[in-house]
């Protein structure tokens, strides 16, 4: 299982290195999207703020990542840095799902032309990449309003929408996707745009899901999310050496 330990500091640079791989695989731009980590015995997180002097997600430092209680009630409005509009988000999140230690909101460009023009999220390949199947297997709710989500009634009804799963797609807006970690959720929603990247390039031609058969074999296997701290260190490693891999043509 993937699980992000140490120190609040660790937890800090884990969050910041979070959004800064994000946004090296361009599932978050600029300054848009955000990721938190709940404080582990508490009614705490640590989440991406807002600031003046900010340069976007792709350079976000770990002071940029502050502490707040669920609600964000101990952050003033004109602090240098202050919690995101969406921040209902992560604070109902921990709130309804004891489970969850991390979210992350991003806006990934695929997920956003399959959501908008009903490209739907299929089990089209299989062992190209199987956590990335296993998610349009499990289902991948709709959440169907494109309204920024500012006010706790409004991330309730996402959660109500996700029905206990990890991930949701906003459509016309982007995804919510919940972990264990703050490596598995990141991972889960780089996983889940490679999903939507393959169904929009496919879409045109017709592309049948895998057999039934082969879904099944995928179905019965427990992935446990433990193969997620592999692939984090891999991106952790693009980003240290400012490289990462080719980006479908034609998106």
């Amino acid at each position: 299982m993937a699980t992000t330990g140490g120190s609040r500091a660790e937890l800090r640079r884990t969050v910041a290195l979070a959004c800064r791989i994000l946004a090296m695989q361009g599932l978050v731009k600029e300054t848009t999207g955000h990721v938190s980590a709940r404080l582990p015995g508490t009614d705490r997180m640590l989440i991406r703020a807002r600031g003046r002097g900010e340069s976007g997600l792709l350079f976000t430092r770990d002071e940029e990542i502050i502490e707040t209680d669920f609600d964000g009630s101990d952050v003033a409005r004109d602090a240098p840095l202050t919690t995101p509009q969406e921040l209902p988000i992560h604070g109902e999140s921990y709130r309804a799902r004891p489970d969850v230690g991390a979210v992350v909101h991003a806006h990934p460009p695929a997920i956003l032309l399959c959501g908008i023009t009903g490209v739907e999220l299929r089990p089209i390949f299989g062992a190209y990449d199987p956590s990335a199947l296993k998610l349009a297997l499990d289902g991948i709710p709709i959440y169907p309003r494109s309204i920024t989500l500012t006010r706790p009634e409004l991330a309730q009804d996402m959660l109500a929408c996700m029905a206990g799963g990890d991930v949701c797609v906003l459509r016309g807006h982007g995804i919510t996707v919940l972990g264990r970690s703050v490596e598995e959720a990141t991972i889960k929603a780089i996983k889940l745009e490679t999903l939507a990247r393959i169904n929009w390039l496919a879409h045109q031609s017709d592309v049948p899901p895998i057999s039934e058969q082969d879904q099944a074999v995928y179905r019965s296997l427990d992935r446990g999310g433990g193969g997620a701290m592999a692939v984090w260190r891999s991106y952790v490693g693009m980003l240290e050496t400012r490289s990462s891999p080719a980006p479908f043509e034609g998106l």
